[in-house]
């Protein structure tokens, strides 16, 4: 049995779906569409963001506009605007965006999608809604060598900071949807 990271790695990865198949299946079947523009965060961009597929599962309907964000911190201090984002089209309704920023610039998405505003992937930044995924990790109680490893990370977990704070998102505007998994 491994770690707690680890371990919540694996049930993570049993988990995936790739983001180009998910995105075909609903260019296919498109479900039901609300006005405004949602954007889900991811920490793989060829993996469909969780919060995405459970807001499918449970509420059955997808933003006329739908941004698929990954944040990655490169080796450099900072970035240049022109480097800060990568754009792909990957439907009439999906896009996928990839943002660098430097290990000591702040990662604050508004400002990053203002940039994305130049392109035109987004109209408005100030209805936008943003979709992020919450893990909650519970104990198997099950002991084990490494039991005391699992309820530290556990406990870890608990106490990270919010993401939403961590990136600067506007309260109002932040839908968590959460899973529970056991390690």
């Amino acid at each position: 049995m491994a770690c707690g990271h680890e371990a919540s790695a694996r049930k993570n990865q049993k988990m995936d779906v790739k983001l180009t198949g998910l995105v075909q299946s609903l260019v296919n079947r498109p479900p039901h569409s609300v006005p405004g523009t949602a954007v889900f965060f991811t920490s793989e961009p060829d993996t469909a963001p969780t919060a995405l597929l459970h807001s499918l599962k449970h509420y059955k309907v997808l933003h006329e506009n739908n941004i698929v964000l990954t944040v990655k911190t490169t080796d450099t201090p900072s970035t240049n605007d022109a480097q800060k984002l990568r754009i792909t089209k990957l439907s009439g309704n999906f896009t996928s965006i990839v943002a660098s920023i430097g290990y000591m610039e702040t990662p604050n998405v508004p400002k990053l999608l203002e940039l994305a505003k130049k392109d035109g992937v987004i109209t408005n930044t100030m209805t936008t809604s943003f979709f992020l995924s919450r893990r909650s990790v519970q104990n198997n109680s099950e002991g084990g060598p490494h039991a005391w490893q699992n309820k530290l990370f556990i406990l870890m977990s608990r106490n990270a900071d919010d993401a939403s704070h961590y990136f600067h998102l506007p309260p109002d505007r932040v839908v968590e949807i959460g899973t529970q998994i056991t390690i």
